[in-house]
């Protein structure tokens, strides 16, 4: 027997593509802004740490430009919103997920520094970039994600 109150029975199934076109427009509306942030704070992360002296050297004589920082942190935190995207889709907890997907890539962003050729000094700050990223984007995302879909 079929129940009328059946809470999976949808009255308007414009009004779930509607819904679901607003949460997707809400989270790349303040994945991007918190992108713009992340790229703010490490660029000027990356600033103060070459006015204390870090180099950004990672091989003979090619030195990471403050540019460069603002690019790589701007292009990974967009991938962190096609990710966020995508579980938003297809995932039936994407904030849950998300989170566990984003701090597992920020770990494994930690280790291409110490494969270049760089001083202590500037491992250091690419590590502390990678997290100053991290900490912006992540959080982000995952307030913009439901905890549980459906």
């Amino acid at each position: 027997m079929s129940s009328m109150n059946d809470s999976r029975v949808v009255a308007d199934p414009a009004s779930v593509r509607t819904g679901r076109t607003h949460r997707i427009r809400g989270l790349v509306g303040s994945g991007l802004l918190a992108a713009l942030a992340a790229m703010v704070a490490t660029t000027l992360a990356g600033a103060l740490a070459r006015a204390m002296g870090v180099d950004f050297e990672v091989a003979d004589g090619e030195s990471i430009p403050l540019s460069g920082i603002t690019v790589v942190t701007g292009s990974f935190s967009v991938v962190g919103i096609a990710i966020a995207g995508a579980l938003l889709r297809w995932s039936a907890s994407p904030a849950h997920r998300f989170v566990w997907i984003a701090v597992t890539l920020t770990a494994l962003s930690l280790v291409p520094p110490f494969l270049t050729e760089a001083n202590a000094a500037t491992i250091t700050a690419l590590l502390v970039l990678h997290l100053v990223a991290a900490t912006v984007m992540i959080p982000a995302l995952a307030r913009s994600l439901p905890s549980r879909t459906g």
